[in-house]
C-alpha cells in the first residue's frame, strides 16, 4: 500500500475526476433526522442473534450478530473490542455490506477501540419495525438512522468513518451534529447534495457513470434488480473496483446481505428521489434545506480516495474546502478502487486511527 498524504490545499495535480462530475455527485445526497437527545458513552443493553435468519447474521467473524430497536428498526450490528473503549462506528455502502470492515475491525480493535459496523435499512438482518413505516431511501433517512443507533446504544460520541453511502451518512451526521462525532474518515470526500443540485446535466462521460440511476428510474430497471439482484452487484464491484481480483467466497458473503426484503424498495428510492423522481418524507424538509447550502464540516477529517476508484466520485481539490477544521487528504494508491476499507484495510484503519488524534 503506497499513500500520497496531502494537506490543505489538496495538490491540484491530483485530479480524480473532472469538475463537472462534482457538481452531480453533490446532488446525489441527502438529510438527516430530527435533532436526537445526548446520551452517555455506556453501553445499552443489546439483544444478540444467535441463528435462525439470513446467512449474513451467520458468517460474521465477531460472533453472532446483536440487535438493538433504534429509531424505526430492529438495527442488526456487529460489535468487536473492548466493551469500554473509544467508540468507532463503521458505516457501509451499496452494494456492499459490513464485511467490508471484516479486516479493518480487528486492527482497531487490537488499538483499544470499540467497533461497531450496523447493518443499514434494507440490509442484512436489519428490519423495519413496522410493516407500515415507509421504506424511504433518502440519505436523510439513512443517516438519522446512524443517530438512533448512537442514541439507542447510550453513545455520546464517536468516530465514524465510511465509503459510498456510510461516507455519505457519515458525512451528514458531521455536518449537522458535530458534537456526535469525533473525527471522520470519509472515502470520496464530501457527499452532502441535494435535488436542486441534480437538475443540472453533466457532460455524456460523466452521465454514463450513472448508468444505473437512470435503469432505476424505470419500472423495467426496478423488475430487473428484483429479479436479478446479485448478478447486478456483482456488476457494480466489478466496474467500481477494475483491479480488485476478489473471489467469489467473498462476493457471496457480502452479497447474501442484499437478500433483505427490503432491499429494492431502499435502493430504487434512494436514486429516484436523487433525479427529484419520488420526494422523501416531510419530516425532513427542515434539514434538507440546511444540506442544500452546503454545510462546512468542521470536525477533524480525514478523507480516502483510492487511485483505481471506477465509481463516480468527485474530485479532491473540489471539496477540500468545504472541511473546515484539522484535515487531510490521502490518495491510496496500488489499484484500489471504491470498496476502499476491504481493497485496503491497512490504509483504512490507518487512517481511523489518524483522525482520532489530528
Amino acid at each position: 500500500m503506497k499513500t500520497a498524504l496531502l494537506k490543505h490545499p489538496v495538490d491540484k495535480k491530483r485530479r480524480l475526476l473532472g469538475s463537472s462530475v462534482l457538481a452531480f455527485t453533490l446532488m446525489q445526497f441527502g438529510a438527516l433526522g430530527v435533532a436526537h437527545a445526548q446520551a452517555s458513552n455506556a453501553a445499552a443493553p443489546a439483544t444478540v442473534n444467535t441463528g435462525g435468519t439470513s446467512s449474513a447474521a451467520q458468517s460474521t467473524p465477531f460472533g453472532p450478530l446483536k440487535h438493538i430497536d433504534a429509531g424505526l428498526l430492529d438495527v442488526a450490528y456487529a460489535e468487536t473490542g473492548p466493551a469500554d473503549g473509544p467508540v468507532v462506528i463503521l458505516l457501509h455502502g451499496w452494494p456492499y455490506d459490513i464485511h467490508s470492515y471484516d479486516a479493518v475491525a480487528p486492527l482497531l480493535a487490537a488499538k483499544g477501540y470499540r467497533v461497531l459496523m450496523p447493518y443499514a435499512r434494507g440490509y442484512g438482518d436489519t428490519h423495519f419495525l413496522s410493516a407500515d413505516t415507509v421504506r424511504n431511501g433518502q440519505p436523510a433517512a439513512l443517516a438519522s438512522d446512524v443517530i438512533d443507533f448512537m442514541d439507542a446504544l447510550k453513545i455520546k460520541q464517536a468516530v465514524l468513518g465510511g465509503y459510498d453511502w456510510g461516507a455519505r451518512s457519515a458525512d451528514i451526521v458531521s455536518a449537522l451534529w458535530p458534537e456526535r462525532v469525533k473525527a471522520l474518515v470519509s472515502v470520496s470526500g464530501y457527499l452532502i447534495g441535494n435535488q436542486e443540485a441534480g437538475k443540472t446535466p453533466l457532460p455524456p462521460k460523466a452521465e454514463l457513470q450513472w448508468w444505473y440511476q437512470y435503469y432505476f428510474a424505470t419500472e423495467r430497471g426496478r423488475a430487473g434488480y428484483e429479479k436479478n439482484t446479485h448478478d447486478f452487484a456483482r456488476l457494480i464491484w466489478q466496474t467500481a473496483s477494475p483491479k480488485w481480483a476478489f473471489d467469489d467466497a467473498t462476493f457471496n458473503r457480502s452479497a447474501a446481505a442484499l437478500d433483505n426484503p427490503d432491499q429494492v424498495a431502499i435502493t430504487v428510492f434512494n436514486y429516484r428521489w436523487r433525479l427529484g423522481l419520488v420526494q422523501g418524507e416531510t419530516k425532513y424538509d427542515p434539514l434538507e434545506q440546511k444540506l442544500a447550502k452546503a454545510p462546512s464540516i468542521g470536525v477533524p477529517t480525514i478523507t480516502l480516495e483510492g487511485d483505481a476508484n471506477g465509481a463516480p466520485h468527485p474530485a479532491a481539490e473540489d471539496y477540500a474546502k468545504r472541511f473546515t477544521g484539522k484535515y487531510e487528504y490521502r490518495l491510496i494508491q496500488g489499484g484500489i478502487g471504491h470498496n476502499l476499507p476491504q481493497e485496503d484495510p491497512q490504509a483504512f484503519a490507518k487512517a481511523i486511527i489518524d483522525a482520532d488524534h489530528l
